[in-house]
């Protein structure tokens, strides 16, 4: 029973390689992308709300409605609905770069608002007294909000990165590659219970790790 199990992990053993590297490709690109985007979109949402640094109540509201219509979306018909977008930015909407563009939009306004909820734990005091230094809106920004709020924005994007993970399980349903595609092949169609059960356990070992890496890097950056 041995040798027909190990027989049976090494047939499959490459094609569950693939399937990870691409989860793996389209999760790292998406968590990028989306923070480089995410990240602004969040200091914006702060600093103009009432009584901060830059308050702006139209810029504000308006940011506000347009991060919350993009979070009301699911992400199965988001994947769906921005196919010409997709195939606009990376040729085709199918694949791991196919994949990646969706994940990376349905990211977005996630990680804005986690990167809000980061930054609002912060005490005024902290940058009231930066204000009273004559301290400008952007070194506000660069060296009190973000270092401040870094360990709460590293659970933050762990959090993001696991969600990504559950996201890009499902992309594989629309032929979007990686694990969710390789379970989708063979564990639903073939009834090929073996690497469904594999990719399961593959994807509980991933969440696990990135949410103790997280963690760890998070208590290392904590200052309080």
């Amino acid at each position: 029973m041995i040798e027909s199990l190990m027989q049976y992990l090494a047939d499959i053993g490459p094609q569950v390689a693939v399937a990870f590297v691409q989860t793996l490709q389209m999760v790292i690109l998406s968590v990028i992308f989306s923070h480089i985007l995410g990240i602004p979109l969040g200091i914006i949402l702060v600093t103009t709300s009432p009584g901060h640094i830059l308050e702006n109540k139209f810029v504000n509201l308006v940011l506000g409605a347009v991060i919350n219509a993009a979070r009301s979306l699911p992400f199965i018909i988001l994947l769906v609905a921005i196919i010409p977008f997709t195939r606009a930015i990376v040729g085709s909407s199918i694949g791991t770069m196919g994949a990646t563009v969706p994940l990376t939009v349905g990211a977005i306004p996630f990680v804005a608002r986690m990167v809000e909820t980061s930054l609002k734990e912060i005490e005024w005091g902290i940058i009231e007294a930066a204000l009273s230094m004559g301290a400008t809106p952007w070194q506000i920004i660069t060296k009190v909000l973000l270092p401040e709020a870094m360990a709460s924005l590293i659970l933050g994007a762990t959090i993001t990165t696991i969600t990504l993970i559950g996201y890009s399980a499902m992309a594989g349903f629309v032929g979007g590659g990686g694990l969710g595609d390789l379970a989708m092949r063979f564990g639903y169609y073939r009834r090929e219970d073996g690497i469904l059960l594999i990719t399961i356990i593959i994807l509980i070992v991933m969440v696990q790790l990135i949410q103790m890496l997280g963690e760890s890097l998070s208590g290392k950056v904590n200052k309080k």
